[in-house]
């Protein structure tokens, strides 16, 4: 069984789908693994510290493909321009693809793979169950996400987070708002604290609201007796009620924040408008806002993909890809997630169970043995 890991190649991405940590259990296990050159360099990690392992060093991102029976990636495949193919293409027949893919967002992807005969196990995929705990890539990253949401606007605000009693006066601290406290939100909050900011977050389910107190903020209540939670632990799309309660609550919130992060998604779904634009106009001259959704069409009204930029006075922050930014945990915490699956779907002489009445792969594995294997993602190629 031969592991293989290509460099990522989209524009921006800095992460590595294996370590020299992982790497060294998938070859004690009796894997073989096959790395692209300098995959890893942009995370931190040199060839030679995957040889050290026993590791194999590919000068060629083709003979990754065609060879190898499980690829890991970190991005959705996507058209390498050198071959004008899509990385799906470049597969072998009947191979694993185990990366993020965003299949509810992408499904047009899931059935490439399928008309290619390529199995893909979707890491956005992963049920957050007890069980699939430490394969859970969303909440890894979101993780780092949150944290360095939080540094980025730091840098960005023309003031410091803490209170500072010093012979010149005091200075006030910050005020910042996160909306959405899921795991990316639950992060920025607990490292906007740190940093010494007045912190108050909102999110559409009311049992957040002891995980938001427990890290010293204060949760902004809407009232709803709608469940804003689905049976995967995510967040279900708010109803338009809802919505306009939100935003009237948060107005006056926004209004007088500092800094205001957004983390608010729904699966397979546009994100929510959280921040409109009469709300920027309204905030104060110098204050930020991150949109950590910006990929999915963003909370904020006029936030732009890949972009900081100035509006009202307002510096809004667009980045898309805020793990990259810390790509050697990032690298880290990913590879874990992606051995403690490994090891979940093979046996003990390193054959492939690839089981669809399993709990995870049920919801994970999105395409099975030539056809599209998750039900929601064939209701939406039917729509």
């Amino acid at each position: 069984m031969i592991i293989g890991v290509p460099s990522e190649i989209l524009e921006g991405e800095n992460r590595v789908a294996i370590t020299p940590e992982t790497a060294a259990k998938y070859i004690k296990r009796g894997l073989e693994v096959r790395i692209e050159k300098n995959a890893g360099l942009k995370a931190g990690f040199r060839d030679e510290d995957y040889e050290k392992v026993g590791a194999k060093i590919v000068e060629s991102k083709n003979e990754i493909y065609s060879e190898s029976d499980i690829i890991l990636k970190v991005q959705k495949p996507i058209i390498w321009s050198e071959a004008n193919k899509n990385e799906l293409e470049m597969m072998k027949k009947n191979a694993l693809l185990v990366s993020f893919i965003y299949a509810l967002n992408n499904p047009s992807l899931v059935k490439l793979a399928a008309e290619n005969n390529i199995n893909v196990i979707a890491m956005d995929m992963i049920p957050r169950i007890t069980i699939a705990q430490r394969m859970d890539a969303l909440s890894s990253q979101s993780s780092v996400a949150g944290y360095k949401a939080v540094m980025l606007c730091a840098n960005a605000l023309g003031k410091m987070f803490p209170l500072m009693m010093t012979a010149a006066g005091t200075v006030t601290p910050a005020k910042v708002v996160a909306l959405g406290a899921g795991v990316a939100g639950l992060q920025a909050i607990g490292t906007a604290k740190r940093l010494g900011a007045i912190v108050e977050a909102s999110d559409v389910r009311p049992q957040a609201k002891q995980e938001v107190e427990s890290l010293g903020a204060k949760f902004i209540e809407v009232e709803t007796d709608q469940t804003m939670q689905d049976e995967g632990g995510y967040a279900k799309e708010a109803s338009k009620e809802f919505l306009e309660k939100q935003k009237h609550l948060l107005f006056k919130k926004i209004t007088e924040a500092d800094v205001v992060i957004t983390t608010a998604l729904v699966p397979g779904k546009k994100a929510p408008i959280l921040v409109t634009e009469e709300m920027v106009k309204n905030m104060k001259r110098g204050s930020v806002i991150l949109d950590m959704a910006v990929e999915f069409g963003g909370n904020c009204e006029i936030s732009e993909p890949g972009k900081t930029v100035e509006k009202y006075g307002v510096i809004i922050i667009g980045e898309k890809n805020l793990p990259s930014l810390v790509p050697y945990h990032a690298s880290e915490l990913y590879a874990r997630n992606l051995q403690a699956l490994i090891d979940y779907i093979l046996d003990k002489e390193n054959n492939l169970k690839l089981n669809l009445e399993d709990q995870i792969l049920s919801s994970a594995l999105v395409s099975f043995q030539g056809k599209v294997s998750n039900e929601k993602i064939i209701n939406l190629l039917n729509n």
